[in-house]
């Protein structure tokens, strides 16, 4: 293996990180529970003002301390309902009105279970640095209540000598919110966005269709070159219902305002994929397990449409022999594409190597090393799942490979590598 340099951070589930959930999916305003949904509502507008008073008290008594502008959200839930049912909302008054949004949301700890499966991007905002930093943002899934898993942010600094500093986490986290559709947003998608006065680190996005259901996991972020040369952070993650699952991006210019989009074609029927930074060639390209197996390159003239592309890499070495795949967005250097793997060997135990690709044609493979960077060793052997560790992306930082991995999908721990290091092991 290369030499890392393990930094000595390590984020772990953290229960008391609470948000209120605006959307309840196992109380869809729609179906068959809209009877359901409609005698609820009809039993809180029959309460006289007293008791609604009463009430509205003992719930912001109970948990106006431990969330962020509670009586927004529950206004907000109450217009969906509202919405839904087709109510006359002249004639409720407001409080009965917070009373019902009340009744539809619940309070949820989305990291009780685990934090883990990190990506990582530069922030959008590089000011105000000293000379040799970079401001990093970090994507993690977080895994609550009914193994639900939702994406998480953490800003942070690196700084010269391998130095790693996360910002502080506000003292309450908060959920995006469902926004209006996109005129121009591909069919299927949804928008959401973060409350101008939140930050991005307290942040917390949920499943919002019936697609993502049981949770939005591992997303892979890239900062993407666009045509005009400004950045986008676009992120693939795996939608899962529980039941089906499918790949989706996520799609924003400023992290307060996202899109949801599904992936359609064959190709988004699987999970793992992976976006490069900028376009090659006028085509847009992803890398991903198509097979379950294989990783194949894929090319599409739309970033919403993937279909089957050509194998580019099968397990070759012992600790792959099971299965190999992508570990984020491939990363571009002057001696080419570097793209991170992972492999799965003997009792199921996880490591991370790479690969080098062509700069002008990344279907063809300069080299790939013969043993892992990193594997699950030691005490980073245990947790929910043992002998895992894994990530979903990681960035160039100086001649370093920062790179934030997950530890037996429980934890998240940092690491940085010499790019120099990892090549030279390349065969």
């Amino acid at each position: 293996m290369v030499d890392l340099f393990q930094h000595e951070l390590r984020l772990h589930a953290d229960p008391s990180r609470v948000v209120v959930r605006p959307f309840h999916l196992a109380w869809q305003a729609s179906g068959p529970d809209i009877e359901r949904v409609g005698k609820l509502v009809g039993d809180i507008i029959g309460l006289d003002p007293r008791t609604v008073r009463s009430e509205m008290g003992i719930v912001l008594n109970d948990f106006a301390d431990r969330h962020w502008q509670l009586e927004r959200v529950f206004d907000d839930r109450y217009k969906q309902i509202e919405f839904a049912l087709k109510l006359d909302g002249a004639s409720i008054k407001r409080n009965t009105k917070r009373l019902i949004g009340a009744y539809f949301c619940h309070e949820y700890s989305y990291a009780a279970a685990a934090l883990m499966n990190p990506s990582v991007v530069r922030h959008p905002d590089q000011s105000g640095l000293q000379h040799g930093s970079v401001r990093v943002l970090l994507s993690l899934r977080a895994v609550g209540e009914g193994h639900i898993s939702t994406i998480a942010f953490r800003e942070g600094i690196i700084s010269s000598g391998r130095q790693l500093t996360l910002s502080h986490q506000p003292a309450f986290a908060t959920a995006a919110m469902l926004g209006k559709p996109k005129r121009d947003a591909p069919d299927g998608s949804v928008s959401v966005y973060r409350h101008p006065d939140a930050s991005i680190s307290g942040t917390v996005i949920f499943p919002m269709t019936e697609a993502q259901r049981n949770g939005l996991e591992d997303l892979r972020l890239v900062e993407f070159e666009r045509d005009s040369g400004k950045s986008e952070w676009i992120g693939t993650y795996t939608a899962y219902s529980g039941r089906d699952i499918r790949s989706e991006l996520l799609r924003t210019r400023d992290f307060h305002d996202f899109t949801l989009t599904p992936i359609r074609g064959s190709a988004g029927r699987n999970k793992g994929m992976a976006l490069f930074p900028r376009k090659i060639d006028g085509k847009f390209l992803m890398i991903g397990r198509q097979d379950g197996k294989n990783l194949f390159l894929l090319r599409s003239d739309k970033i919403d449409e993937w279909d089957d592309g050509e194998l580019l890499l099968e397990p070759k070495y012992p600790w792959e022999f099971v299965q190999i795949g992508n570990c984020g967005a491939p990363i571009e250097l002057d001696e080419g594409w570097l793209v991170l793997t992972h492999g799965v060997g003997a009792m199921r135990k996880y490591a991370i190597g790479a690969a080098l690709l062509d700069k002008k044609d990344p279907s063809r493979v300069l080299g790939r090393t013969p043993s892992p960077i990193l594997s699950a060793a030691d005490e980073d052997r245990e947790g929910y799942v043992p002998n895992v560790v894994y990530t979903c992306g990681a960035i160039r930082v100086g001649d370093d490979l920062f790179l934030p991995y997950g530890v037996a999908d429980s934890s998240v721990c940092f690491a940085f590598v010499a790019i120099r290091d990892i090549l030279a092991q390349m065969q």
